[in-house]
């Protein structure tokens, strides 16, 4: 039965976000919360109805986002996208690679209706309830309106119907994308100094470029990567600084 389907959906994307986000708050914000002080973004901490309002929109975010996958599996709409269930069909080279295409997908796609929810006359309507976490906790990555909750759901309608994807990539996806986003909104620095000075670090979005947006309202609108704030000048001019502070162990200490 579609509602059996629909809430199995539903527990899959809770206790995905509960065990994810949960073993982030419970290592940084309880059992190693002065073992990694130095490493806090923002010295305070958020109060306790923040943590309750971030779980209970972030529950809200998965009627919508289950919902969208029962959409997409009716016998009507399933026939015209590019999923697929046999991995013989593209091989697990493509498998990798379709996870790989849709991050990067997703990367653009988040930056450009991130900062169109920015706009004055769409950010109450669409941005305010995210933003309400100014000082966010792990529990804030799906703390959404339901109307954003739409427009962030919208990536796997865009995926399915662009490239050939197995279901289990997306899974996969899910996956990683949960992963980071909870990283994003970790309150906390943990790249080591030697990755974001890399060649290939520079370019990856840090918790602490996404805790500056949330802090400043304004810049630093990618989710994975950074190319396209740097494209498009929108990096907070006092991002690099920031995050010098956080990994670099003589300023630390300074």
């Amino acid at each position: 039965m579609k509602s059996d389907l629909y809430w199995y959906f539903y527990a899959l994307l809770a206790v995905r976000y509960l065990v994810i986000a949960g073993v982030a708050f419970l290592l940084f914000y309880v059992l190693y919360k002065s073992k990694f002080s130095r490493r806090k973004i923002q010295r305070l901490f958020p109060r306790q109805k923040d943590y309750v309002r971030e779980i209970g929109y972030s529950f809200l975010t998965f009627f919508i986002f289950a919902a969208v996958g029962i959409v997409l599996g009716l016998p009507a709409i399933k026939p015209y996208t590019q999923l697929y269930s046999n991995v013989s069909e593209y091989g697990w080279g493509y498998f990798a690679l379709s996870v790989l295409l849709t991050l990067i997908i997703h990367d653009t796609y988040f930056y450009w209706t991130h900062r169109l929810m920015h706009h004055p006359r769409l950010f109450k309507l669409f941005h305010l309830t995210h933003h309400r976490s100014v000082n966010p906790s792990p529990w804030a990555a799906f703390s959404f309106n339901p109307l954003e909750a739409v427009v962030e759901a919208g990536i796997i309608i865009l995926v399915v119907f662009l490239i050939p994807i197995h279901e289990y990539a997306i899974l996969v996806f899910l996956l990683l994308m949960t992963i980071y986003n909870v990283y994003g909104h970790l309150g906390y620095e943990i790249y080591p100094q030697w990755v974001v000075n890399s060649r290939l670090g520079r370019w990856l979005n840090t918790s602490t470029n996404h805790n500056m947006h949330h802090k400043y309202f304004r810049g630093n609108y990618g989710l994975y990567f950074r190319f396209w704030d740097e494209l498009m000048h929108t990096t907070h001019p006092h991002y690099d600084k920031t995050l010098a502070s956080l990994v670099s162990p003589e300023q630390r200490q300074a």
